[in-house]
């Protein structure tokens, strides 16, 4: 039998998985509210972060918004390139230069715990867009 909790997630991962762009807390809920009436804040707040500590989701720090992952290879952490004209996220995997950042804080004694890289900039499709105006 599925929690309310779980169906939650599930209808949180599909409004997440139509947007293009990375979605707030907030635009989740007034989405949800558009089909399923009164939702409470604070379950949709809370099932994100959860979807993101479970490896479905991306927290997107630097907008503080969520996005489905792009891909299932997620022994490690991902590298988003996020583009300042479309909002659109792509996703990458570079496990060696995570293990090169990790080596070199780690020369003074650090720890890292976890990796949080966030490139912006213009993707591919504005790029062109931009070049032929």
């Amino acid at each position: 039998m599925i929690t309310r909790g779980e169906m939650w997630q599930a209808e949180i991962l599909r409004v997440l998985n139509r947007s293009h762009a990375p979605v707030t807390a907030y635009e989740v809920l007034e989405t949800l509210r558009e089909t399923h009436g009164k939702v409470a804040p604070t379950t949709i707040y809370r099932a994100p972060s959860s979807l993101a500590d479970c490896g479905r989701v991306h927290r997107v720090e630097s907008l503080n918004a969520f996005t489905a992952y792009q891909c299932d290879r997620h022994q490690h952490t991902s590298i988003l390139s996020i583009c300042e004209e479309c909002g659109s996220v792509e996703e990458s995997v570079a496990p060696e230069l995570l293990d090169e950042i990790s080596g070199l804080v780690g020369r003074s004694g650090f720890s890292p715990m976890r990796h949080v890289i966030e490139v912006h900039g213009m993707c591919g499709s504005c790029s062109m867009r931009k070049l032929q105006a």
